[in-house]
């Protein structure tokens, strides 16, 4: 469980800092709860946010929500490096969520209109990303296990009246870190990665 804003401006810290020789990196976790309002977002789409805090970000997209229960997957990456474009990315991001749900027999689509992950209408997997200087960051949002009342608060994504879900909706019994473990895999599969380290250590 990590602070938005801190994660935020420590993926700029290590974007900025970064050189041709620096690793990329997959963060893993989970944020308390909030709203966050892409560079572009609209603050129409924010229809009650009561006592939850609203934070403008400087990723791609419109609202979305943020809470315990949701696997959070920040992908710090060179793309020029990788020669991968922005859009390759997204498949890629939203393949790997699909492959991974399959795995629980749930079946899962992408949609070229609205970019994430949908298991029938309901959305299940958001994505934002930020590139600079050629330089991914943000990511991905999995519903796992949450409340998910908060998103009757806002737009989700710009889209009134968008179903949500997540995987405890479907029976699917699991937790966030081994959820986190095999979608890592899953990314460095589709993105042509081999994973060198994982940091299983939590700060308190």
């Amino acid at each position: 469980m990590q602070p938005y804003q801190a994660t935020w401006h420590a993926m700029q810290d290590y974007t900025n800092g970064r050189d041709a020789s620096s690793p990329d990196q997959l963060w893993l976790l989970e944020h308390p709860a909030l709203f966050t309002l892409g560079q572009a977002g609209k603050a129409e789409h924010i229809l009650d946010p009561g006592d939850i805090p609203v934070i403008k970000s400087d990723r791609g997209g419109q609202v979305t929500y943020h809470g315990p229960g949701q696997l959070i997957a920040y992908l710090l990456l060179d793309l020029r490096r990788a020669r991968i474009g922005i859009r390759t990315l997204v498949t890629h991001l939203e393949q790997a969520v699909i492959t991974l749900l399959r795995e629980y027999g749930i079946g899962a689509a992408a949609r070229r209109d609205a970019p994430g992950v949908y298991i029938a209408d309901s959305k299940v997997a958001s994505l934002g990303l930020r590139v600079r200087r050629g330089c991914s960051y943000h990511g991905l949002s999995l519903n796992v296990d949450m409340d998910l009342s908060p998103f009757e608060r806002i737009n989700p994504c710009g889209f009134p009246g968008l179903n949500i879900t997540q995987l405890a909706d479907q029976k699917i019994d699991t937790d966030i870190p081994s959820l986190g473990l095999r979608l890592s895999h899953h990314l460095a599969q589709a993105l042509g990665y081999t994973l060198t380290c994982i940091d299983t250590e939590v700060d308190p």
